[in-house]
């Protein structure tokens, strides 16, 4: 289905990216919507944002069509809020989690180990302005290698994990 080396399952609007059209990457959301919504925050005299949100492929980060092992590196940045008003533009720039969203979060760190190598790489952002990072790595039994804090106050955390090799590949060697 794919030849990507990496896949970005919660796209969003691509923020991150250095390069949002990185043909490295395959890019997923279950979202598919271009937002006009009001924000007169940091200097924006305008008071309208605009916000596109397009992945190559639909998808939801809990039930991710690909096989086992297909990809060497998956970063998984998934929405980070649970409360939220309806025309939020942080809701609608990061998505918001639903009301299971630890049973979805939990879904989204199985899914997206399964679809990584023995040995691929997990790249987890998170930001805590609302749920602890130690509470959502409750929700996998995947043990982090290393991670960092980052943004004006220390609530992103970059966090990475490396898959463990197969059961097969650990019997041999």
């Amino acid at each position: 289905m794919t030849e990507a080396l990496v896949l970005d399952p919660c796209c969003g609007g691509r923020m991150m990216w250095f390069n949002p059209q990185d043909q490295r990457c395959l890019f997923g959301d279950r979202r598919h919507e271009a937002l006009v919504v009001t924000d007169r925050s940091r200097g924006n005299a305008s008071g309208v944002r605009a916000l596109e949100i397009n992945p190559q492929v639909r998808m939801d980060f809990r039930r991710l069509p690909f096989a086992d092992a297909t990809f060497p590196l998956v970063v998984f940045d998934p929405p980070h809020l649970v409360h939220a008003g309806p025309r939020s533009w942080l809701a609608a720039k990061y998505g918001k989690l639903g009301a299971d969203w630890r049973d979805d979060l939990r879904a989204g760190f199985a899914e997206c180990f399964r679809v990584l190598r023995p040995h691929g790489v997990l790249i987890f952002k998170w930001s805590e302005v609302q749920v602890a990072t130690r509470e959502v790595l409750a929700l996998t039994p995947e043990k982090p290698l290393f991670g960092h804090p980052s943004g004006r106050r220390g609530n992103t955390h970059w966090i990475t994990f490396i898959k463990a090799a197969s059961n097969a590949e650990q019997s041999h060697g």
